[in-house]
């Protein structure tokens, strides 16, 4: 099917603040609220493509919409082809650097741009990029943290439903406190669901290794960002030292940052953000070389993106599941018998509850 030419009119960039049903609690902090920009790439033609970029500071988030529709006046008029967009804005911004802001919002123009390639295509983003739909195994992710024990329990219970496997956040003070998190969660949940834990960067290296230790034999799928996310060295010496898998990845900023930490060996196994590493345009390169070098491939957040480019990923292990954004998506992605279902809409299937967003819009 011919794909129509689309000419970019403008950027519209929305920066919003959603409360989480189940706040966030990790080694790193507790998150409260879902602060997103939403993007809207409006082309002279009438079709929209849209994404949402995830900005974890609220300082940053009207910031990061007003970039965003800078860049916007700077594609104005120009073709509405998602590989042409990101190399100008690569190019454009290499003196400032592409990592943090810069990075977000290519991504999120990225995904915008294929959404709207996909739907002057009138296909969904998957058959677009040469695949079908499927059901993606996913793991639910929704806000089990670190607490009291009893509690996390209980919670990793109730998220469990559905699901085939669930994440928990570590980090507690003493290592025997992670541990017993880990036993109660285990305990709580069906034998046969998947059980990861994220660290979210809080340990060192000599910590990571004496908790990885105790950890293995725990039978985890996997031990996330133990330690700093760009310490390849670091990683590397637990890769090598534990024998539970080590992820990381959800800290690329493209695929050279990939390359890098490959080359390192510092992890088991990968998780782009789609965001991060560059949209959809970045994913397929990441995809590439996690094929290359036999490495499974997980995602982080944004499941509604990422569940088409799982699809088309040869290595895909796992789609992390998050209902965070749900409360301004017109028809939020649906989990059935512990997969998400890809729709058959052109386009990715963003689309946005404009009640909603007028509610928790930041003004």
């Amino acid at each position: 099917m011919a794909t129509a030419a689309l000419t970019v009119s403008r950027l519209h960039a929305r920066p919003v603040s959603v409360p989480m049903r189940r706040p966030l609690s990790t080694g790193g902090g507790t998150l409260e609220r879902f602060l997103v920009v939403l993007i809207d790439l409006e082309t002279r033609e009438g079709i929209v493509g849209r994404s949402y970029v995830f900005c974890p500071g609220l300082a940053a988030l009207r910031p990061l919409a007003i970039l965003i529709e800078g860049m916007g006046a700077m594609l104005k008029d120009a073709p509405a082809a998602p590989v042409a967009i990101e190399r100008f804005l690569v190019k454009r911004f290499a003196l400032l650097g592409v990592p943090g802001l810069v990075g977000m919002a290519i991504g999120g123009i990225d995904m915008a741009a294929w959404d709207a390639a996909a739907k002057a295509a009138g296909l969904p983003l998957v058959r677009l990029l040469g695949g079908v739909p499927k059901p993606i195994p996913v793991y639910n992710s929704c806000g089990l943290g670190h607490g009291e024990v009893e509690l996390v329990a209980r919670e990793a219970r109730a998220l469990a439903q559905g699901f085939r496997a669930v994440k928990l956040r570590l980090g507690y003070g003493a290592r025997e406190a992670d541990l017993a998190a880990v036993r109660a969660v285990k305990a709580a949940i069906p034998a046969d669901t998947a059980l990861m834990v994220d660290f979210n960067q809080c340990l060192d290296v000599p910590e990571a290794l004496a908790r990885g230790r105790m950890l293995d034999g725990e039978d985890l799928a996997w031990i996330e960002e133990p330690v700093r996310a760009d310490d390849d060295s670091g990683n590397a010496q637990l890769a090598a030292a534990l024998g539970t898998p080590v992820q990381v990845g959800e800290n690329f900023w493209g695929s050279f940052d990939m390359a890098r930490a490959i080359a390192a060996r510092a992890c088991d196994l990968v998780m782009p953000d789609v965001m991060r590493i560059g949209g959809v345009t970045g994913w397929l390169r990441a995809a590439a070389l996690a094929h290359a070098h036999g490495l499974p491939m997980s995602s982080h957040l944004f499941p509604e993106v990422s569940a088409h480019l799982m699809a088309v990923t040869p290595t895909a292990h796992w789609l992390e599941y998050v209902d965070w954004q749900n409360p301004v998506l017109a028809e939020p992605f649906k989990v059935e018998d512990g997969s998400v279902l890809i729709p058959e809409t052109p386009g990715t299937g963003v689309a946005w509850d404009e009640k909603a967003v007028a509610k928790y819009l930041v003004s």
